[in-house]
């Protein structure tokens, strides 16, 4: 897939694609579905298929007094799944203050047509653009008529009874119901990072952690997890504690991974940890002892439940 940074960057053997636009965020099954369905269109018409996206996230800049503002995926994760879906080209649109200001026509107009000459767009329901959110898919279908373009709109994606959308997977995550997160992604909710020195106290109880820093903003709340865990190639099945240490009246939260039937030192190392569910909340112990058999038990459930 060929990525340009920029709509005045994109080459002329894209011109008469078939395209889609949005933020993307998850690259989610209903993206996964405008995504694929795309890409098929454009083979089948003997033209590109072309992903309108934008970096950082408008919300970022549009509203930088909310944070943490969490993001499902990276732009390195979200160009890779877009990838995966058979897309020819992304463009990545830097979005700043001065950008938002642009109108659903001068968009429409100047990228999309004079820029792209786009041959089709394909939109999801409510996807909106353009200063004061004034595009829908209503204007881009008035557009299409006018100016020579085809538009699909794509009803809601649903799994079950849910709407799939970013929103909703975000605060699943939150909530640490990696099950459902699963169902709606099509994949597990991933966080990299690099180990960091921790405290040692893994070391001691029997069960050496790598302290994680993790890349993301976007983490479940506090608990033990089971998850995979992934170093140079190699997959483990591992155990994962977010949150403070308690029973050392230790109250700074980490993210700490232990790496079932692993030894070696990680310091520095990069891992890829994917979650599978939630074990249980932390609690405090009235010793370290007990607290060593509690982590046997989640580390055997870990191994029953992903070996």
């Amino acid at each position: 897939m060929i990525v340009f940074n920029g709509i005045e960057n994109v080459t002329g053997d894209f011109r008469g694609a078939f395209v889609t636009i949005g933020n993307f965020d998850g690259v989610h099954l209903s993206h996964q579905f405008i995504c694929r369905k795309l890409a098929a269109e454009a083979k089948n018409a003997v033209t590109k298929s072309l992903v309108i996206t934008f970096e950082p996230h408008p919300k970022m800049i549009l509203h930088p007094d909310i944070r943490p503002f969490y993001l499902i995926t990276t732009l390195d994760e979200r160009l890779k799944l877009l990838e995966d879906c058979s897309i020819d080209s992304a463009v990545v649109i830097p979005f700043t203050l001065e950008y938002s200001r642009m109108t659903a026509e001068q968009f429409v107009r100047e990228s999309l047509v004079k820029k792209l000459a786009i041959k089709k767009i394909i939109v999801g329901h409510d996807y909106t653009f353009g200063r004061g959110k004034n595009g829908n898919s209503d204007y881009l279908i008035s557009s299409g008529r006018e100016l020579g373009f085809a538009v699909e709109v794509i009803d809601a994606f649903k799994v079950e009874d849910d709407i799939v959308s970013s929103t909703l997977i975000r605060n699943l995550i939150i909530k640490g119901d990696f099950k459902k997160v699963t169902n709606l992604l099509g994949r597990c909710y991933n966080v990299k990072g690099i180990v960091v020195k921790g405290h040692g106290r893994g070391v001691g109880l029997g069960f050496p952690t790598a302290n994680l820093k993790p890349e993301k903003e976007l983490l479940p709340e506090p608990g033990i997890y089971a998850t995979y865990a992934f170093w140079r190639g190699n997959r483990y099945a591992a155990a994962v504690n977010i949150g403070a240490k308690p029973t050392f009246a230790d109250y700074i939260s980490t993210f700490e991974v232990f790496l079932l039937d692993f030894t070696g030192d990680l310091l520095g190392e990069k891992i890829d940890v994917h979650f599978v569910e939630k074990l249980r909340d932390i609690i405090k112990f009235d010793s370290p002892e007990k607290l060593k058999k509690q982590i046997a038990a989640d580390v055997q459930k870990v191994r029953s439940m992903l070996l």
